[in-house]
C-alpha cells in the first residue's frame, strides 16, 4: 500500500537528546536500521525515523492516510513541545495539509434521540464523509460547545498540534464509543451513559440533545476490536457500547463471552446473538458504579479459561476494576500483553475524558 509521508527538520541543541527520550519511550517498537546516526519505529499509526546531522535532527513520518499521517505529526510535535517547552522550529514539508482545519474533524448534527434502558440515551448523528470512521479505532472524541454560542472549532498548526478554542468558546471534549456507523447513509450512533444527579457535561448533552444540535468529532483511535479464536469481553455500563459493536462484528469462527455490570435487569440492551456468544449480567442493584467488585470476582471463576490456545482478554470498566481486572490476567493468569487489552474508561469522583459512554 503506498505511504504518504512528510518530514521536518529541527536545528536546537536539546533536540538530540528529546529524540532519544522518544526512541527510549517507545523502544518496544524500534526497528534496525545498522546505521549508527538513524533509528526507525514502527507506531500504531504509521512509522518514525530520526537521522543526526551535524546540526540538526531530520525527522521522518510516514502512514497509509491523511488521518493517520496526521496523528504522526502530532506525536513528533506533542513529544517536542514537552521536551524542549516550545515548537517554534518545527514545520513540515510533504503530504497532508500544513494548517487549518484537522482532517480528522467532522461537524455532526442530531437527528435523534432514544432512551434504550433507564440509564442509556443513544443519539443518531447526520454527518458527511464517515467512511474513515469505520475503521482504525472504536473510539472518538465529541467536542460540545458552549450552548446558546455559534462553535468554534479547533484547526491545526503548522507544527502539526491541535490549536483548541478558549475563555468562552472552550469546548467540552469527551471519548465516545462509536455504536454504529452507516457511511453509505450519513449517520452514526452513540449511546451515553446517563448519571442522575451528577454534573456530567456530555450525559446532561445527551439528555436534553434536540434535533438540529451541532456538536464536533474528532477521530477515530484506540480500542481496535481484538482477533481471537477465544474472546472474553468484561465491561460496566461504559463497555456497553463497545462490546456491542465487536460483538455484532464478530467473526462466526471466533467464540465470545462476554461479563457485563450494570445496575439491574432493566439496565439489560439488546445485543448480537449467536451460538458463539455467551452473554452474563451482572447486577450491582444499587451499589455505587466502581465499587461493586463484580467483574473481578467473575473473573477469577474463569482461570482456567485463560489456558486455552488464541485466547484474548479485552475489558473497559471503573479504574478500581480495570487495576484488579489487569493485576488478574497478567500476574495470576499470565497472559501476554498481545493477548489483553484492559482499559480505564473512568474514573469515580474524576472529570475528565473517558472511553465509552460515560459522561
Amino acid at each position: 500500500m503506498d505511504q504518504l509521508s512528510a518530514q521536518t527538520r529541527i536545528s536546537d541543541g536539546a533536540m538530540r537528546s528529546a529524540m532519544d527520550l522518544l526512541r527510549a519511550e517507545h523502544g518496544e517498537f524500534e526497528v534496525t536500521t545498522c546505521a549508527a546516526d538513524r533509528w526507525e519505529l514502527r507506531l500504531h499509526y504509521g512509522s518514525l525515523s530520526a537521522t543526526l546531522e551535524r546540526d540538526a535532527v531530520l525527522i521522518r513520518v510516514a502512514a497509509v492516510d491523511e488521518t493517520c499521517l496526521s496523528y504522526m505529526k502530532m506525536t513528533v510535535a506533542g513529544h517536542v513541545a514537552r521536551h524542549l517547552g516550545t515548537t517554534s522550529g518545527l514545520r513540515w514539508e510533504g503530504d497532508g495539509s500544513d494548517a487549518g482545519t484537522p482532517v480528522f474533524f467532522r461537524e455532526i448534527t442530531v437527528m435523534s434521540s432514544t432512551r434504550i434502558s433507564p440509564h442509556m440515551q443513544r443519539l443518531r448523528f447526520a454527518g458527511a464523509h464517515l467512511g474513515r470512521f469505520i475503521h482504525g479505532g472504536l473510539h472518538m472524541r465529541l467536542l460540545l460547545p458552549p450552548r446558546d454560542r455559534r462553535p468554534v472549532w479547533p484547526s491545526v498548526g503548522a507544527d502539526g498540534l491541535l490549536v483548541w478554542p478558549s475563555g468562552e468558546d472552550a469546548l467540552t471534549v469527551r471519548v465516545y464509543t462509536i455504536r454504529a456507523v452507516d457511511a453509505a447513509g450519513g449517520w452514526l450512533d452513540v449511546d451515553f451513559v446517563l448519571h442522575p444527579g451528577q454534573d456530567t457535561p456530555a450525559a446532561a448533552f445527551a439528555q436534553n440533545a434536540r434535533a438540529g444540535d451541532v456538536i464536533g468529532m474528532i477521530g477515530p483511535g484506540g480500542g481496535e476490536a481484538p482477533v481471537a479464536e477465544t474472546l472474553l469481553l468484561v465491561g460496566d455500563d461504559t463497555a456497553l457500547p463497545a462490546i456491542g459493536r465487536i460483538l455484532e462484528h464478530l467473526p462466526p469462527s471466533t467464540r465470545a463471552e462476554a461479563l457485563i455490570e450494570v445496575d439491574g435487569p432493566d439496565d439489560r440492551i439488546a445485543l448480537p446473538q449467536g451460538e458463539n456468544i455467551d452473554v452474563t449480567w451482572l447486577y450491582r442493584h444499587g451499589r455505587e458504579a466502581g465499587t461493586a467488585g463484580l467483574l473481578p470476582a467473575a473473573l477469577r471463576e474463569r482461570s482456567h479459561a485463560a489456558l486455552v490456545d488464541g485466547f484474548h482478554v479485552w475489558a473497559g470498566c471503573e479504574f478500581t476494576d480495570f487495576r484488579e481486572i489487569r493485576m488478574i490476567v497478567r500476574k495470576e493468569w499470565g497472559l501476554p500483553r498481545d493477548r489483553h487489552l484492559v482499559t480505564a474508561y473512568w474514573r469515580r469522583g474524576a472529570q475528565g475524558e473517558n472511553g465509552g459512554g460515560e459522561g
